[in-house]
């Protein structure tokens, strides 16, 4: 029987094994040193929520931060001047009867601690605060409760601002970058609000959605991305192409056909003569529920769709002939792997056991590789 209460959280998975995801999905592998103190963290390590885990981290860089000093951005400001700066407004000027006072309403660029970076943690923390889930120990959860409580008003003179998941992501990609803390404190959040504010893949809103769907279909992008990045870094003789759009190459244009793009395609090098993979990623309930296998294992459509992906390339080359597909599945302590031959294309149905130790994981992936002959 697994011990959900302090070693594991959402379906199983460790807690360690989440984080390592996590920093693969985020393209944070190399920051050891925060993989270090993250992992030694006693409130880390004993985080039994992923709401937990992702407190304890941001807590731990945001403190950080303040030690050192908190990032200051350009932020656009308008206010009444007895001098010229940047351009007057002039309407607004009249408005406020600025010119009775000497003064003229300007609107310039300030550098400033008030960013938008520092209000999303800040504004993220708070929503932490109310709406975090920290576990049934109510000894932990009111420590955490406490820290966050604590930053806050640390933070004071950092404004609020409605989180979304649009407004974190343009703010994480913004050009000119951001510093390896904030980048991650960014994805933290990102990471946080899109748990518990439903959006589709641009971002928007949609209707409510049940919470346990709500988890999976944030675990399952945290999955497809940590596998597509963990291939990526560690194939050094392989081409990693993840969501790369494949043509139908039907005789005739047909803007009706679905669009092919397979989570990852594997090239070995050099391209055309070593071999290929084309992977799906499947994240589901069902292939995490220990002992809940029953007759009917795998989903049809899954196959279909990869067997698409191979059908509709053959003609290319040899290496697209006679390419493999893998349908990558998550398992807690239940791992299959199976081969189905479908006229002359192989598609394999595989799992990684993401219960078991992290070395283990990324033995399980590679070895993947390794054996599709």
């Amino acid at each position: 029987m697994i011990n959900h209460q302090h070693s594991f959280i959402e379906y199983g998975i460790p807690i360690r094994n989440i984080w390592h995801m996590l920093l693969y999905a985020w393209n944070e592998v190399p920051l050891n040193e925060i993989r270090g103190w993250a992992l030694k963290d006693a409130y880390v390590e004993r985080a039994p929520t992923l709401d937990a885990l992702l407190a304890s981290v941001l807590i731990r860089l945001m403190q950080q931060r303040l030690r050192i000093g908190l990032g200051h951005d350009y932020v656009d400001e308008s206010n009444p001047l007895r001098g010229i700066r940047g351009r007057i407004n002039f309407p607004e000027t009249i408005k406020r009867h600025a010119l009775e006072r000497g003064q003229l309403v300007c609107e310039f660029q300030g550098y400033q601690v008030n960013s938008l970076k520092n209000q999303i943690v800040r504004s993220t923390l708070a929503r932490l605060v109310k709406v975090g889930h920290f576990g049934p120990d109510p000894t932990l959860a009111g420590e955490i409760q406490q820290k966050l409580r604590r930053l806050l008003r640390d933070l004071d003179g950092i404004d609020f601002v409605e989180l979304t998941p649009a407004l974190i992501r343009r703010q994480l990609y913004a050009r000119g970058g951001h510093d390896h803390d904030y980048r991650l404190m960014l994805s933290i959040c990102d990471l946080i609000v899109q748990r518990q504010m439903p959006a589709d893949s641009e971002g928007h809103t949609t209707g409510m959605v049940p919470l346990l769907d709500r988890e999976q279909l944030v675990l399952f992008h945290i999955y497809e991305r940590f596998v597509a990045n963990f291939y990526r870094l560690h194939l050094k003789d392989w081409e990693v192409s993840a969501q790369k759009r494949l043509e139908w190459h039907a005789a005739e244009a047909n803007e009706r056909l679905p669009l092919m793009i397979p989570d990852i395609v594997l090239q070995e090098k050099p391209a055309g003569s070593g071999r290929m993979i084309v992977l799906d990623t499947k994240f589901t309930a069902h292939s995490l529920a220990e002992n809940r296998w029953g007759k009917a294992v795998f989903d049809s459509s899954h196959l279909y769709q990869l067997y698409a992906y191979l059908k509709s390339q053959e003609h290319l080359s040899e290496a697209h002939r006679t390419a493999v597909g893998i349908l990558l599945y998550p398992a807690v302590r239940n791992k299959f792997s199976e081969k189905v031959r479908l006229q002359d294309q192989v598609i394999r149905l595989e799992s990684v056991d993401l219960a078991a130790p992290w070395q283990e994981i990324e033995k399980q992936l590679m070895d993947l590789v390794a054996h599709q002959r």
